[in-house]
């Protein structure tokens, strides 16, 4: 009877054996990847798969967004600028068959070749397009890193630079280069100012020019204005045109007075 026991017992074990080895649960996001003796016989999931022990093997294969951190890089420009240069790199897994076929870790290749891929494009490019063109040199890695991935079935969706690090010369280098550039531009507005006050002064002296009563009026204007300062003597001069004003005589045509002696 304890032998029957022991038998059955025996027999449960290796049921249960059997099962845990031949039941797999896949969730939604995986895929597995089923080797028969070796022999590639097909990618299964999601949900329950049956192998047969010792005989089938399955590789899991996650087909969600993987997010992998590129190391900094020591990277130089091509203006001779030395930088390091690190990366955030989004990829996910197209095709779960050519992923664990065609590359041996798909982690590891993708990682590595983004590092190099980083540093060969940054490297054809100036310092001043690293940091002001990062959309621009972002869509180019990532088309590269694409196109090398695709035999692997891997899908590169976004290629982000994250930080350009500069040694401290460098950095005192661009200070200097932006602040003569703003002294630059306050050079050219104020030459921009002063030769639109140049060209007002000119058209107000052609105006005044064509019209003698205007300037007696402006000439008053400024002794109103000097007036109202807080000095005890002004001292200015006196056009002679104004003075022709009161010198002319009733009926003389605009001519010169005569004096007699």
């Amino acid at each position: 009877m304890i032998v029957s026991y022991v038998a059955y017992l025996i027999i449960a074990l290796l049921a249960a054996l059997f099962l845990s080895a031949a039941i797999r649960i896949l969730r939604e996001y995986e895929r597995g990847v089923v080797f028969t003796l070796g022999r590639f016989t097909g990618v299964k999931g999601p949900g329950l798969i049956i192998l047969v022990p010792f005989v089938q093997q399955m590789v899991r294969v996650d087909l969600r967004v993987v997010v992998q951190d590129v190391p900094p890089q020591d990277v130089i420009s091509r203006d001779n600028v030395s930088v390091k240069v690190n990366a955030v790199l989004y990829f996910r897994i197209v095709d779960a068959e050519r992923a664990i076929i065609q590359v041996e870790d798909f982690m590891t290749a993708t990682n590595q070749l983004a590092q190099t891929t980083l540093r060969s494009v940054l490297g054809k490019h100036e310092l001043d397009e690293m940091l002001a063109e990062r959309d621009r040199l972002n869509s180019d890695i990532q088309e590269i890193l694409d196109q090398r991935t695709d035999a692997w079935g891997i899908k590169v969706s976004n290629v982000e630079i994250k930080h350009v690090d500069l040694n401290e010369s460098m950095v005192r280098a661009i200070a200097k280069q932006a602040e003569a550039e703003r002294l630059r531009r306050a050079k050219v507005i104020n030459a921009d100012g002063e030769q639109q006050a140049a060209a007002k002064l000119v058209e107000a002296g052609r105006m005044l020019a064509a019209e003698p009563q205007a300037m007696q009026l402006r000439y008053f204007e400024a002794l109103h204005d000097i007036a109202g300062e807080r000095t005890s003597t002004v001292v200015f001069p006196l056009p002679i045109d104004l003075l022709r004003q009161f010198l002319k005589q009733p009926g003389d045509g605009g001519g010169a007075m005569s004096r007699t002696p």
